[in-house]
């Protein structure tokens, strides 16, 4: 690829951004950075939430990963769609009754003050650590197309990275996300759809029948596992998909946040259905995507690379026509940024509404001020983190991704469980330390579940395990009066 045309594009792209973002922050009020006005379209949401849920990690590594476990992961998608129903359902009528800007401002209501401190401290952990391995795995691919070419070290390549959005969403905050992520969606769908007709017809793919019969009977496209043992079995993937769901996005502050810009709960519920018949094609098209991708290697006599996570990325900027490798770096960019703008501004809300308690303690003048600050510390926060994950993860991304959820997200589930389920009352100043035991009691049991409990092993669904164990510390933790 020529790396002259990669950054003319890139250049372009961004400039695009940039004019979004100085369109939607003209009128911005205190807290538009914070609910958007509450004036946000839901079929917007629901569009723009496809490329934020997704991120660069569906884009390079769920392709990948069908070289090591076939469609399984689709067994989690499924269970997607019990999540967000029930997100829909439970959740997002309590967090408009409620009118919150930070859903971990329920908490406090709920049990107290540290509860409410626990749970906000638990997805700032969670969304800093998930989202920086989100963004590294992009980082590392614009390092090898474009930044190594222009001899730029790694470390200025993620600066220039996370720089770039902080640029962007630094006045508008949710208002601006809620339009660029719309923008970067669609980019991102064009690049899968435009890829797979370009494998097709290099393997001499003529209809759109033939596609479906070439990933079908391609022994990888194999969906269910039934082995009880296995962490791919059909009922743990299920089972998992639709807590992670909840967790991940109902428990989330910054896939909620684009949901309360909503004008009310109507729309809300309406961009959550849609969304989610959207989302399940989507993968579907990913893992077909990969499916496709392996048998172009194959058919080319291509070695494969030692991670899968490589082999999108190889192909695209080594075999693939230049026009397809701009796709990819259009698509690739699109994806990453559209889940890691709307992350550092769900950053900067939860620590300045749930923390720094800004609406209270400070004059509207001064917010800005103190939210402009909050959000650049969040920037280098990423920065940093996305360093350590360049020496540290060696496995798949989108596998570290759901490890990372399940012991961070796994208190917050059984926070919200134990608030919405029971009526019980709790020692709430207990909290914070039941919240760091849960999740060193579930590492040490999926350590040891194989030689414990009879050849199981535990897959995604330490996140429920994590989530048990929290409940239960609650319910032995409840006031008696």
């Amino acid at each position: 690829m020529n790396f002259q045309i990669v950054l003319l594009v890139i250049s372009a792209y961004f400039l695009l951004l940039f004019l979004i973002s100085w369109y939607t922050s003209r009128k911005v009020t205190v807290d538009s950075f914070f609910t958007g006005d509450r004036q946000s379209p839901w079929f917007l949401v629901a569009f723009g939430m496809i490329g934020a849920s997704l991120s660069g990690v569906t884009f390079i590594s769920v392709p990948g990963e069908v070289g090591n476990s076939n469609f399984f992961y689709f067994q989690v998608v499924l269970g997607y769609t019990l999540g967000y129903f029930t997100i829909a359902k439970v959740l997002l009528p309590l967090y408009y009754r409620l009118n919150l800007v930070s859903i971990y401002s329920y908490l406090e209501d709920r049990f107290g003050f540290w509860s409410y401190k626990t749970g906000a401290f638990f997805f700032i952990l969670s969304r800093a650590l998930g989202s920086s391995l989100r963004l590294y795995l992009v980082a590392s691919v614009l390092q090898l197309i474009l930044f190594d070419s222009l001899g730029i070290p790694f470390w200025v390549s993620v600066l220039i990275t996370v720089g770039l959005i902080w640029l962007y969403t630094h006045r508008g905050g949710i208002k601006t996300v809620v339009w660029t992520d719309t923008l970067q969606t669609f980019f991102m769908l064009a690049a899968v759809v435009i890829t797979i007709f370009f494998i097709g017809n290099e393997l001499g793919i003529k209809s759109l029948g033939d596609y479906f019969s070439s990933v079908a009977d391609d022994n990888r496209s194999e969906i269910f596992n039934w082995d009880w043992k296995a962490g791919t079995n059909f009922f743990k993937q299920f089972i998992s998909g639709a807590f992670i769901t909840i967790v991940m996005t109902g428990l989330d502050q910054d896939m909620m946040q684009k949901n309360l810009t909503c004008k009310n709960i109507g729309d809300a519920q309406k961009n959550m259905f849609w969304f989610t018949t959207i989302l399940v094609v989507v993968n579907l098209l990913f893992l077909s995507l990969g499916v496709l991708l392996y048998l172009y290697a194959e058919s080319k006599g291509i070695q494969l690379p030692a991670k899968s996570d490589e082999l999108f990325p190889l192909l695209a900027t080594q075999y693939f026509s230049p026009f397809i490798g701009i796709v990819f770096v259009l698509g690739i960019i699109a994806a990453a940024y559209s889940s890691a703008d709307s992350t550092l501004t769900a950053l900067t809300t939860s620590f300045c509404i749930d923390f720094l308690q800004i609406e209270r303690k400070f004059a509207p003048e001064k917010r800005i001020l103190v939210r402009k600050k909050v959000h650049l510390v969040f920037t280098g926060l990423m920065f940093f983190m996305i360093l350590g994950f360049y020496w540290l993860n060696n496995q798949s991304v989108i596998n570290s991704v759901f490890i990372i959820a399940g012991y961070t997200y796994g208190p917050l589930l059984g926070l919200y469980s134990f608030g919405l389920f029971t009526k019980m009352k709790v020692k709430d100043r207990f909290v914070p330390y039941l919240a760091v035991a849960s999740p060193i009691i579930t590492f040490i049991i999926s350590q040891n579940s194989e030689k414990w409990l009879w050849g199981y092993k535990f897959g995604f669904e330490a996140l429920i395990l994590n989530g048990v164990l929290m409940f239960l510390g609650l319910y032995l933790l409840r006031k008696k009066d």
